[in-house]
C-alpha cells in the first residue's frame, strides 16, 4: 500500500543523511552537538556501541562540510552555520572484513583512490600511510581549502581479529602507520573524528596525537549518539501509541556515559516502532561471541556483571595483549555506568547491565556456552509462584544433571563454587527475576537473593567434599542473612544449594521459610 505523503518514514537501516533527510524519516536533531564540536575543537575521538548511529553521525559531518545546505533546512545549527565555507571531505569506512593486513591495506589505498577521484585528483602511493598524506596533502591543493578527515569504525579490523592475537596485532600496526600520519598533516586539516566501539590506548594507534580529544565521556556529548527520553516524546509521538512507555524504558533505556540522563539504543526503537512488540533486536543483531568465551575463559562470576566497581583507568583503553573485561563489556555495550563515585583521587564507576534487554540476552547466551541451557521449557517462575521447593529441587538437578561431561572436561575450572553460582544466577536472570547477587550484610557478602511474588529467597552455595564441610544453610543461618529482610513482613526462604566437585552434580538442597 503506498505510504500517504504525510507520514513518516521509520529509518531503519539508512545511515546515510541525505537518504534520510529526503526520503521523509523521522530525524532525531543532533546536530546542536556537532556545531559545538566544531566551535571547541578540532581533533576528536568518540567511542560508542555498534548500532549507535555513529555513521550516520558521520556522515551528517560530511554533509554539513560539503555545504549541503538544504539537507539541513529547519535543523538547529541551519542558521548558525556558514554555508559558503566549504571544505573538501575524506570519509574513510573500515567495517568491512579482512583476512589480511594487505587486504586491509589494498581497501584503504582504493578509498583514497575513489575519494580523490572524485576531488579531481589522483593518489598514486604504495602504502597506506603514505596514501593518507598523499589524499591530505592533494586535497587541500586541489581545493584549496582544509580537509576535514573522518575515519568511522577505526577499530573494526582490530576487534574482528581478537581471537586471533598475531592478526590482530599485524592490522594494528598497519592501523598505527596510518593514523600517526594524521599529526604530521595538521596544517592540512580543517577537523577530524575518528569513531569506533573500541578505546585503544594511544601509545598503540595514536602515539604523539595528544590533541586528540577523547568525548566518549564527556558530559557534554553523552547524547550525541541515541535517544533520550524527551527525544522519542517529541519526535515519535505518534509512534508510542499501544505501546506500554514504562516497558519501553525498561527494556531498551539506560545507556550512559556520565551524562545527567540516560539514553535508547536507536537501533531497538526503529526495530520495536516497526515491528510493535519486544524483542532482543540489537543482540541478536551481532552477539560478540568472542566477549562470551572470554567470560568463561576468565572464570569471571556473571553473580557480579551487574554491579562491578571499577577505576576510569579500566574503562578508558585497552590493546590486543591487555584488556581488562570490564573494559570489554563497557565498550561493546553490554554493561553501562551507572554511577560514578570519588574514592580518595581516584574517581571509579559501578557498572551493570544497561537494560532488560542485554540482562536477558547476555545471561541467556552465557548458559549456553556455560553448558548448562535448560533441556526443557523453564518452570521457574511457576515453581517460585507457588513456592513448590521440591519440583524447584528437581527442575535444579535435572539442569545440572544435563551439562555435557564433555563441557567439563574441555573447559578449565578453577573455581567450581564460582561456575555452579554463575549458572545458578543466570538461570534465574535469564527467566527474567529480580536478582540481587552477593548482597552485602554486616556478616558478609550473600550469594543470590531472589525478590518475587511478595516473597524473598536467599541462596547460599558451597561445594561439599565431606560432611566436615559443613552445610550451605547453616552458614545462612550463623551469618543471620535474613535480618536486613525482616523489616519486609513477608516470607523469608533461605535456600542451602550444595554441589559436588566430582559429581559435577547437585547434592544438597534445603529449604527454611522464615
Amino acid at each position: 500500500m503506498a505510504r500517504s505523503a504525510a507520514a513518516k518514514r521509520l529509518p531503519i537501516g539508512i545511515q546515510t543523511f541525505r537518504d534520510l533527510r529526503e526520503g521523509g524519516c523521522y530525524y532525531v536533531d543532533k546536530t546542536a552537538f556537532i556545531g559545538q564540536l566544531i566551535d571547541n575543537g578540532k581533533f576528536y575521538f568518540l567511542s560508542r556501541p555498534r548500532r549507535f548511529g555513529k555513521s550516520l553521525l558521520v556522515d551528517t559531518i560530511k554533509a554539513l562540510f560539503e555545504g549541503s545546505e538544504r539537507l539541513f533546512t529547519g535543523l538547529d545549527i541551519h542558521r548558525e552555520w556558514d554555508w559558503n565555507a566549504c571544505h573538501p571531505v575524506a570519509r574513510l569506512d573500515l567495517s568491512g572484513s579482512f583476512r589480511t593486513p594487505a587486504e586491509l591495506e589494498q581497501n584503504l589505498l582504493d578509498q583514497f583512490a575513489d575519494i580523490a577521484e572524485q576531488a579531481g585528483t589522483t593518489v598514486d602511493a604504495g602504502t597506506a600511510a603514505v596514501g593518507l598524506r598523499q589524499l591530505i596533502r592533494r586535497l587541500r591543493r586541489h581545493v584549496g581549502k582544509r580537509v576535514v578527515l573522518l575515519i568511522d569504525e577505526y577499530d573494526k579490523p582490530i576487534l574482528d581479529a581478537l581471537a586471533t592475537p598475531g592478526l590482530a596485532r599485524a592490522n594494528r600496526d598497519l592501523l598505527h602507520g596510518v593514523y600517526s600520519i594524521i599529526k604530521a598533516c595538521d596544517a592540512d586539516l580543517e577537523f577530524v573524528l575518528l569513531t569506533g566501539v573500541s578505546r585503544f590506548s594511544k601509545v598503540s594507534l595514536f602515539s604523539g596525537l595528544n590533541n586528540l580529544a577523547d568525548i566518549t565521556l564527556d558530559k557534554r556529548y553523552s547524547n550525541l549518539c541515541g535517544y533520550t527520553d524527551a527525544e522519542l516524546d517529541a519526535v515519535f509521538s505518534d509512534q508510542l501509541t499501544g505501546l506500554d512507555r514504562q516497558a519501553i524504558r525498561d527494556w531498551y533505556d539506560g545507556y550512559n556515559w556520565l551524562g545527567d540522563e540516560s539514553v535508547y539504543n536507536p537501533y531497538d526503537i526503529l526495530l520495536l516502532f516497526d515491528r510493535r512488540e519486544f524483542d532482543a533486536y540489537w543482540f541478536e543483531t551481532g552477539t560478540w561471541t568472542y566477549l562470551v568465551d572470554q567470560l568463561v575463559e576468565r572464570n569471571v562470576s556473571a553473580v557480579a556483571l551487574d554491579d562491578l566497581l571499577t577505576t576510569g583507568e579500566l574503562l578508558s583503553d585497552f590493546d590486543v595483549d591487555q584488556a581488562s573485561i570490564e573494559t570489554l563489556l563497557f565498550q561493546s555495550g553490554y554493561l553501562t555506568i551507572r554511577a560514578a563515585e570519588r574514592q580518595g583521587r581516584r574517581q571509579v564507576f559501578r557498572l551493570g547491565y544497561p537494560n532488560r534487554e542485554v540482562r536477558l540476552s547476555l545471561t541467556g547466551r552465557l548458559l549456553n556456552r556455560l553448558g548448562a541451557a535448560p533441556t526443557r521449557t523453564t518452570t521457574l517462575p511457576k515453581l517460585l509462584g507457588t513456592n513448590d521447593f521440591e519440583g524447584l529441587e528437581n527442575w535444579l538437578r535435572s539442569t545440572f544433571a544435563g551439562i555435557p561431561y564433555q563441557w567439563h572436561t574441555k573447559n578449565n575450572i578453577a573455581d567450581y563454587e564460582g561456575y555452579y553460582a554463575t549458572v545458578f544466577y543466570a538461570l534465574f536472570a535469564a527467566e527474567d527475576f529480580h536478582v540481587a547477587a552477593e548482597g552485602s550484610t554486616s556478616r558478609g557478602r550473600l550469594d543470590m537473593a531472589v525478590d518475587f511474588n511478595g516473597n524473598v529467597y536467599l541462596f547460599e552455595f558451597k561445594v561439599v567434599r565431606s560432611h566436615a564441610d559443613g552445610s550451605a544453610i547453616a552458614q545462612l543461618r550463623e551469618r543471620e542473612y535474613a535480618e536486613k529482610y525482616r523489616g519486609r513482613n513477608c516470607p523469608i526462604h533461605i535456600i542451602g544449594v550444595e554441589f559436588s566437585k566430582e559429581t559435577r552434580t547437585l547434592v544438597g538442597f534445603e529449604v527454611e521459610t522464615i
